[in-house]
């Protein structure tokens, strides 16, 4: 029993064991182990034990493991485990799993493994690696249980029966026609509760909700969200099934996203992780930054136009990080609501002008209360009711501008089929600073002379 071993201890635990030889005890413990657990003790072991681990476990166990395992260990796993043996694991691998592998393989290495698989295997995956890349045809599966709608309950049990160890997923059987096309779904559920004679098509549903192998992988995710499905099933022309996406590649794909959208969100360009080296990370960072940096210096040169101003109330200067940096604050979080909104929903023009209309009220609460306090603060600090004015005004002004920036410039992007994502919160707070310090002392100069 492993409840109460740490992963120090049973990785130590299975280099004894593989150290010693002892198959018999490391079967025994492999066998109580999920995948993950064993992705993460192969990740953590001196690569010296690979081979010996590998060789002590069969080919479903390397199977499972595998695809568990980021891309790099992938790759060695490979190496280390033998041709044969590797055909094999190829063999049973989900065919979207390796697809997503063999494509970052050069060509002559691909074409070598794939000629080396079982041939109805090794055309599945090549059908597959001819979809885009990120559409459902891609991420799908030809593992799944098909009948023709003239089956008896009796006919559709039996087939699941010889299929159930092979099929990805058995949630659904999918009801096709004479061409093969899509004309209806059962579950499992109502295979079990139907008589043993029913014919199929008398019990199937016929509103069945596909998506087409060119759609993006994301809307394969809003429809499994949408409709609570464990799978969904692909369709080319005129309705022909050719594969399904289970819920457990839907849930690699939302994470994927929200990798991806954070990244872009956050400026850094291409994936970063603690992995990454330096350079490396610094190469994919800087575009963006350099960008940055020369938008910033209009911000430099608006402080150096209003020099005059600021040399005759110092004053001013103690509330100006305050304007750009709220502003930038509100307009941030507009864009985080927007495309989060985006990601989930097909907005419509009334639900978009709906929601310009929403953060414009909120702009203006925001606005309005944070102006009033500050307008306050700068009365008493300085006694000067007309720069609490000036200051209190600007701050109102700049948060419903920052607000506005937050809302319409995500949506824009979407109406133009670019990401909004790209819209990121430091562009978005750059592009604050730059207006809010132009409307700040544009009020202040044109008070200028009461203010002195």
């Amino acid at each position: 029993m492993i409840e109460n071993i740490t992963y120090d201890e049973l990785l130590l635990k299975i280099i004894l064991l593989l150290r010693d030889g002892k198959r018999k005890d490391f079967r025994e413990l492999i066998e109580e182990l999920q995948p993950y657990d064993m992705a993460s003790i192969f990740k953590e072991m001196p690569e010296k034990h690979y081979a010996r681990f590998l060789s002590f476990m069969t080919v479903d166990d390397i199977t499972a493991l595998i695809q568990e395992l980021e891309r790099p260990y992938q790759l060695a796993l490979f190496n280390k485990v033998g041709k044969a043996k590797g055909v094999q694991v190829m063999n049973k691998m989900d065919n979207d799993d390796l697809a997503q592998l063999l494509e970052e393989l050069d060509a002559e290495l691909k074409e070598q493994l794939l000629s080396s698989m079982e041939q109805k295997e090794s055309e599945a995956v090549q059908t597959l690696m001819n979809y885009p890349p990120e559409t459902a045809g891609r991420i799908m599966t030809n593992r799944y249980v098909w009948i023709p709608k003239h089956y008896t309950v009796r006919d559709a049990v039996s087939k699941l029966k010889s299929f159930a160890e092979i099929a990805e997923s058995i949630n659904y059987l999918y009801v096709i026609n004479e061409e093969k096309q899509l004309v209806g779904v059962i579950s499992y559920r109502d295979l079990i509760l139907g008589e043993r004679e029913e014919l199929i098509e008398e019990i199937m549903y016929t509103r069945v909700i596909s998506i087409q192998a060119d759609a993006d992988q994301e809307e394969v995710a809003r429809l499994i969200e949408r409709y609570d499905f464990l799978a969904l099933p692909v369709v080319e022309e005129n309705h022909v099934l050719v594969g399904i996406v289970t819920v457990d590649d839907v849930i690699d794909i939302v994470i994927q996203e929200a990798n991806e959208d954070y990244e872009k969100f956050a400026a850094s360009g291409k994936s970063i992780d603690f992995d990454t080296k330096a350079f490396t990370a610094a190469y994919r960072r800087l575009p963006w930054l350099i960008l940055l940096l020369f938008i910033g210096l209009v911000s430099g040169s608006i402080i150096s136009f209003f020099e005059g101003t600021l040399n005759e109330v110092v004053a001013l200067a103690f509330f100006m990080p305050m304007i750009a940096g709220m502003t930038g604050n509100t307009g941030t979080q507009s864009l985080a609501v927007v495309v989060r909104g985006l990601a989930q929903n097909d907005l419509d023009s009334k639900m978009i002008w709906r929601l310009i209309l929403r953060e414009l009220r909120v702009g203006l609460l925001i606005g309005m209360v944070c102006g009033i306090l500050i307008t306050g603060i700068a009365v008493i600090w300085q006694g000067t009711p007309l720069l609490g004015l000036v200051v209190g005004s600007s701050l109102f002004l700049t948060l419903i501008i920052g607000t506005m920036a937050g809302t319409v410039i995500p949506i824009l992007l979407d109406r133009l089929k670019i990401d909004p994502a790209i819209a990121s919160g430091p562009l978005i707070t750059t592009l604050n600073d730059i207006l809010s310090l132009l409307i700040y002392f544009g009020l202040a100069s044109s008070f200028l002379q009461h203010l002195k």
